[in-house]
């Protein structure tokens, strides 16, 4: 088997890291220096610097402006955003916008991927559903009145919404359906409320009064909420995996210097071994993460569905984040809780993604149900 990447993900590698390499940490609002929301938007210039160098349209088919790439040249961008705590929204509009390819109507691809692919339009998604733990598409209700679509619900912490120009919110149909609508916003009875999220950024508590829809905003193919859920998921873990690969270098440049007793501390016996749990810790959720990423991918066949390598991606994302992010602030001591050095910004981000992946627990018990399921031979 060949590892390697393809030509055209190396490209977008280091498209992404011209990109992201000159955004200093420092200059990131902190949460822990900032009341309320760190910022009312996100980077515009770096969203602007994103679609120069045709990274907000990777994904997307030519015949719309992009590249035609997967899944796994996303993951590699997203890697990189994460090393500098790029406050953009990348994944989201990357996600919403290949389901609006992939199973939206003629019309509305039309309507929002020529302007996507540009960045004019900012695309999110909600996945968090009323609670953070119950399905999203339970959450709102969609029924369909002669020529519209009807909309009831409460969607939290979608992240961006504020800023968005269209968010894909998931939905439930009296027939047990799921549908995504994708909402113009503002939009009549759309409202959103302020939450602030561990990094400081505005989510949005989203709420739908009878908002109406015209049938071209509403995808109704059984299996997109699903795909879009799987690559937005994906996309975090190579958010976690980029954000855990930049602390741990932190912490090896940091032991490096500091000193103890005439010695290096990174020459001890208990700060190595430590680093070198986290190291292992961050090559099981960079392996996880390109299978479950090569699977959406290719949509290859496997021994179990591709929840369940999502599922196991999941499981090393949100513990290994956790982990690597804990052990970066014991080995930096009381340097690493000084809001002068970064590491700060990294633990807030850390936990917000922990958050978004969601227990460990929680996704061995689905890994368990698949492989009940699915009983290996």
């Amino acid at each position: 088997m060949d590892f390697t990447f393809t030509e055209e993900q190396q490209a977008a590698v280091e498209a992404a890291k011209a990109v992201f390499g000159p955004v200093a940490p420092d200059s990131v609002p902190s949460p822990a220096l900032t009341p309320g929301a760190v910022a009312d938007d996100f980077d515009r210039a770096l969203w602007s610097k994103l679609n120069d160098a045709d990274l907000l349209s990777l994904l997307l088919a030519p015949e719309h402006g992009g590249a035609g790439l997967d899944a796994i040249a996303l993951c590699l961008v997203l890697r990189e955003s994460a090393k500098a705590l790029a406050r953009v929204p990348l994944l989201e509009h990357t996600a919403t916008a290949v389901a609006v390819q992939t199973y939206g109507s003629d019309e509305l691809k039309e309507q929002i991927l020529p302007r996507a692919a540009r960045g004019e339009l900012v695309l999110t998604a909600a996945s968090a559903g009323r609670t953070g733990h119950d399905p999203a598409p339970l959450a709102v209700s969609a029924r369909r009145d002669t020529d519209t679509w009807i909309l009831d619900g409460t969607q939290t912490g979608v992240p961006w919404a504020h800023n968005a120009d269209h968010i894909a919110v998931p939905a439930h149909t009296p027939q047990g359906r799921t549908v995504i609508a994708v909402l113009p916003h503002p939009h009549e009875g759309l409202s959103l409320a302020e939450q602030i999220s561990t990094t400081g950024e505005r989510l949005g508590e989203l709420h739908l009064d009878s908002v109406r829809l015209a049938p071209h905003q509403i995808i109704e193919t059984d299996e997109a909420w699903d795909r879009l859920h799987q690559l937005l998921t994906t996309g975090t873990c190579a958010l976690a995996l980029g954000l855990g690969e930049r602390v741990l270098r932190m912490t090896g440049d940091y032991t490096s210097k500091r000193e103890q007793f005439g010695y290096p501390v990174a020459t001890f016996q208990a700060v190595a071994v430590q680093a070198a749990d986290r190291y292992i810790d961050l090559r099981a959720m960079e392996a996880t993460l390109w299978q479950a990423a090569w699977r959406i991918s290719t949509q290859a066949d496997g021994a179990l569905p591709t929840a369940g390598d999502i599922a196991v991606a999941k499981i090393w994302a949100s513990e290994g984040v956790r982990r690597v992010v804990q052990t970066a602030q014991h080995l930096h001591g009381g340097f690493g809780a000084d809001t002068d050095y970064p590491l700060h910004r990294y633990h807030a981000w850390a936990k917000q993604l922990e958050l978004s992946l969601g227990p460990a627990a929680a996704h061995e018990e689905t890994l368990g149900d698949l492989l009940a399921a699915h009983p290996l031979g």
